[in-house]
């Protein structure tokens, strides 16, 4: 688990620390064999190497290197693989860890796909407190803070202190708040954004010509 944190307005972002080195060292290792078979391979099985290794790839990206939570001054991007979920600090009742972390709305409960509790007895102790919002570890230290939990802790007190002091107005920039903001008021919003359509699109197809052309 690991965080990126900023100064000032700028965001704060919460992701898994391992599956996103994970992605990097694969996508490098990837990028190096797609290298190779170009250069070197011949034929049909070159080119089947070829769509297999994009498609890993693609893969890589969507699942690990791209999922994360994101905390901004209007509300928090939970970003998981194929969708994005924009919800306003207004619409954030709780935040708390059961398997994944789940930020809990007037609606619904929204999941993160990357943040998530890896121990069984935690999981299993998180789940007999999943009756009421009330996280018994919020006194706890943070230096023995289990990883996901310090995330929901923080995004609680973001969630505090953005509270304090509303921003008015529907989102119109979404270069921080994220496309899935674009227009949301008060209500957690919902999308697949255009990269992910971009990236499964190109994919799909590079695999179905190679598999039916090659």
């Amino acid at each position: 688990m690991g965080d990126h944190l900023m100064d000032g307005s700028h965001p704060t972002t919460h992701y898994a620390t391992f599956t996103r080195v994970a992605a990097i060292v694969w996508i490098v290792i990837a990028v190096l064999l797609l290298l190779d078979v170009v250069l070197r391979g011949e034929g049909r099985e070159a080119w089947i190497a070829v769509a297999v290794l994009v498609a890993t790839i693609a893969a890589a990206y969507l699942v690990w290197l791209r999922p994360r939570v994101v905390s901004t001054e209007r509300g928090l991007r939970v970003i998981n693989p194929l969708r994005e979920t924009f919800v306003p600090w207004s619409a954030v009742l709780w935040v708390d860890v059961t398997d994944v972390l789940r930020v809990h709305t007037p609606g619904r409960v929204v999941r993160s796909w990357p943040l998530r509790e890896t121990k069984r007895q935690k999981v299993r102790d998180n789940m007999r407190r999943e009756a009421g919002y009330r996280d018994a570890d919020d006194d706890e230290d943070e230096a023995g803070a289990r990883p996901v939990d310090l995330a929901a802790r923080r995004l609680r007190q973001d969630a505090e202190r953005y509270k304090t002091r509303p921003l008015s107005g529907p989102v119109r920039d979404t270069a921080e708040a994220g496309p899935a903001a674009l227009g949301a008021e008060d209500e957690p919003q919902t999308m697949v954004p255009l990269e992910v359509i971009v990236v499964v699109a190109a994919t799909v197809s590079l695999v179905v010509a190679v598999f039916l052309l090659a």
